[in-house]
Formats: structure tokens, sequence, C-alpha cells
């Protein structure tokens, strides 16, 4: 694994230093509404403390020291999903000589693609493919990036991948160039509803429901061929398909991940 314990250092407002400040062992800086989690693979109490001497606004609340493992919920492991051999990249064995090998490094952001609507997004993504064309495809809540990598290994020219979170965006960065993808997936920071107007044929969004609602109401949305919306408990999963055919959208599948997460796929026209 890439890491062993990692050392998180809580602060109250946004820290904006990087790797020129904190050095090689900082691994990245999520940061949520008004609060910084700042990663690192060895001790840094002394270089936080001296960042946030000069940013007032920020304070560092608590500190902790975890084993990566625990940190995303298990260590990674190579599984299969939608036709694709999914694989840490430390671990090279497990895809030797393989041509359906996705390498995905999940750095210390959630998602390492084994949560059961990652899995169902995969399986819809090839079930959707082998049935037509899918030339662009906007993954919106991209985290890892996984989904984007696949379409492009499904046959989409054009991906674009959308995450608010600024880390989220530079993990998946680094698994496009793992995968060799530059050219095909771009990964951006973004929030999810001002994107659905990019269009695409094909539009996968693994989200929270507050941001999904939002998504299916946009007029541009209408313009989407076929789509996977996934991250629904069943209740919203109701509602959002409810919403989705009142605006004249079929709903053609939905899986259900453990008896609790549901996923639709559908399309207009």
């Amino acid at each position: 694994m890439p890491y062993g314990d990692l050392y998180i250092y809580y602060v109250s407002g946004c820290v904006s230093a990087g790797k020129s400040i904190f050095g090689k062992n900082f691994i990245g800086n999520w940061q949520e509404a008004d609060c910084s989690f700042l990663f690192f693979s060895d001790p840094a109490d002394d270089l936080v403390a001296s960042v946030l001497a000069g940013n007032p606004e920020a304070a560092l609340k608590d500190r902790f020291i975890m084993p990566y493992e625990d940190w995303i919920g298990g260590a990674p492991h190579p599984f299969e999903a939608g036709g694709f051999r999914v694989v840490p990249p430390w671990l090279p064995e497990a895809g030797a000589g393989r041509t359906d090998v996705i390498w995905l490094d999940p750095g210390v952001v959630f998602g390492s693609g084994t949560h059961p609507t990652t899995r169902d997004c995969l399986d819809a993504m090839e079930m959707i493919c082998r049935k037509a064309s899918v030339q662009t495809t906007l993954d919106l809540g991209c985290g890892t990036g996984l989904l984007a990598l696949a379409a492009a290994r499904l046959g989409s020219r054009r991906t674009l991948a959308v995450d608010r979170n600024l880390l989220a965006v530079e993990t998946a960065q680094n698994n496009i160039k793992k995968n060799r993808m530059e050219d095909s997936v771009l990964a951006i920071q973004g929030c999810a509803e001002d994107f659905i107007s990019a269009g695409a044929d094909l539009v996968v969004a693994n989200i929270h429901y507050d941001v999904m609602k939002t998504l299916v109401a946009a007029p541009e949305f209408a313009d989407t061929k076929r789509f996977i919306l996934s991250g629904l408990l069943c209740s919203q999963a109701d509602r959002i398909e409810d919403n989705l055919r009142q605006e004249g959208a079929g709903v053609e599948h939905r899986f259900v991940g453990e008896g609790v997460w549901h996923t639709l796929v559908g399309g207009f026209g």
C-alpha cells in the first residue's frame, strides 16, 4: 500500500498551502465547507503550526493518527465489475498481461471502487455501451475518476469528470495519467449543477440526493441521451424516477446494491 499511518490535522478554516510549503510527506488537503483536513505520511506538527501562525483565520482543532486502510474503509484490492479488473497500481502483478485493467489509486479520497453504487454504475455502463455507441460522457461527482476511466475504455472519445472537491479532482487526474487517458478524459473542479448543460451521450452521477434532484430538474438534462443516476436510497430513487417520467424520460432498469443503494438507468427519446 502507498501509506502506512496517516497523520491527519483537522483545521478550522481554509488552508491553501501545498507540497511547496509542506514538503514531500504532504499527501493532500481535503476541504469541506469551512474546514480542512491536512494529510501527511509522517508527523508534521511544526510545519502545520508554522503555516497556521501566518493564517489567523485558521486554527488547529485536532490531530489524528490512523492506519491508511482504516481511513479509506479497508485495504484497496483488485476486483472485477462491468467487464473490468480494477487494480491498485502497487499490485502490478494483479493486472499483468490483461487488457481490461483500470489502475486506480484512491489516495486519501473515499472511493476505492468497491462500494455497491460504483459496481452497479460500472455494470450499467457496460450494459449501455453494448447496445449503443457512447462518444461523450459526463461523470458528475467523479471522486477518484473510476467511472470516467471506464467510460473511456468503453469507447467514449471525450469524457468530462467533475467534482467540487479539489483533492478528489487531483486524485482523478493522477489516475487519468496512470491509465494514459489524458487525450480522452479531463477532470476539473466544479459543481455538478453547473455542468449539466455541457451535454453528453451519457451522464453518470453517483452523487448526493440533494444535488441529484437539482440535476434532473434542469431543463438541459432532457438533452441527455442516456443516464445512470446512483447513490440513492429507495424513497429518494422513487422520487427521482417520478420526476424523470414527468419529464418524458424512461427508466429501463433499477439496480439495488446490498438491498439499500439504488441506481436508475434510462434515457430520453
